[in-house]
């Protein structure tokens, strides 16, 4: 073969080769480009049988909050021991009653209304067994003006009755919110509804003394009506602690009881000797005395206070009105049906209407 036809035959296998080649690397690079996609095919294609296979989530509904859902709540329970607040919470206490008497239609609705908690122990049924049950009631008072501004603190223990004022016990009224108004300025609320609370915070009754810790178990809300007679006032009875070892404890009538006869049966129960009779007798005429003088001064403070009252206020007393609210009867809660009473404490006496 001649050198041209060498170098021809040379130059048509390079020709040949490079061909090839560039045939091997487009087959190859649209490869690459094809294998993506399937392979992004496949992942989608596992994710939508995945997908698929998941099964369907529950739709959870919860209750909307009532605005007026934790107004009892809100009112302090006055006169409750300390250590039987949370058992107030053992139950899930309704006062739907509560929140329907502010609707349109209800007994408080349009009303400037104070509210107070207290408790009331009663032996009730609940889960076929008689129990004591700590009762949570709440007492609603009508009114344009705050009822009292103090606070009575009485008990069998203590010798007198105190008519302090609510602060000295850090109590005092103040405005509810009602939760669809809590994001708002509250100086802007004009609330109508105002609740007896209290700041004393119950993590802090342990650096306070005994005395003061029972005094708030003994606190009743005050209330005065000038146009009603106090029931001590009407009252001819006279309690008597005379100061022996032990001590005389007694209750005299000084319209219904004879002293000397009262006296001579104390000496015949051996709670007094003979020899003390006549200082006994001299104790008892001071007390009754003592009484009457009270009894006297409460009449003419009360008439006094009547003269100097305003029409406004005069009116305003007289529509004062009292609603006394039970929970609401529910079949996981104990049966309080047989147990519903008016009286409300011994100030403000009988509520107009339980609820």
């Amino acid at each position: 073969m001649g050198k041209g036809a060498k170098r021809k035959t040379a130059i048509k296998d390079a020709a040949d080769a490079s061909k090839a080649s560039s045939s091997s690397q487009d087959n190859h690079k649209d490869h690459q480009q094809r294998q993506p996609k399937r392979q992004t095919s496949k992942a989608l294609r596992a994710k939508r049988v995945k997908q698929e296979d998941k099964p369907e989530a529950k739709t959870e509904y919860f209750e909307d909050q009532r605005s007026l859902e934790d107004l009892w709540k809100a009112a302090f329970p006055v006169g409750t021991e300390w250590d039987q607040l949370d058992s107030l919470y053992q139950f899930k206490w309704d006062f739907s009653n509560l929140e329907d008497a502010f609707e349109e239609g209800g007994k408080l609705h349009g009303e400037k209304v104070y509210l107070f908690g207290c408790t009331e122990p009663q032996l009730v049924p609940y889960n076929g067994e008689n129990k004591l049950i700590c009762i949570p009631v709440v007492v609603a008072v009508v009114s344009p003006f705050p009822p009292s501004d103090k606070i009575g603190v009485n008990s069998v223990q203590r010798e007198a009755e105190e008519i302090i004022p609510m602060k000295e016990m850090k109590m005092d009224w103040v405005p509810y919110i009602p939760l669809e108004k809590r994001d708002m300025q509250v100086e802007r609320l004009k609330s109508q509804i105002y609740i007896l609370g209290c700041t004393q915070r119950r993590s802090a009754l342990r650096h306070l003394k005994l005395d003061r810790i029972k005094k708030y178990e003994y606190c009743l809300p005050y209330f005065y009506q000038p146009f009603k007679e106090d029931e001590f006032e009407q009252s001819t009875e006279v309690q008597i602690m005379y100061p022996l070892e032990p001590p005389v404890v007694c209750s005299f009538d000084w319209e219904l009881d004879e002293l000397e006869e009262f006296t001579d049966d104390l000496v015949n129960e051996e709670a007094l000797t003979e020899d003390q009779k006549d200082a006994f007798k001299e104790f008892v005429k001071e007390k009754v005395r003592e009484a009457k003088k009270a009894n006297r001064e409460a009449r003419e403070a009360r008439k006094k206070a009547i003269e100097e009252m305003s029409e406004e206020t005069k009116a305003a007393f007289q529509k004062m009105r009292f609603y006394k609210f039970y929970p609401v009867q529910k079949p996981d809660t104990p049966d309080i049906s047989n147990v519903k009473v008016p009286f409300i404490n011994r100030y403000y006496r009988k509520a107009h209407e339980v609820l």
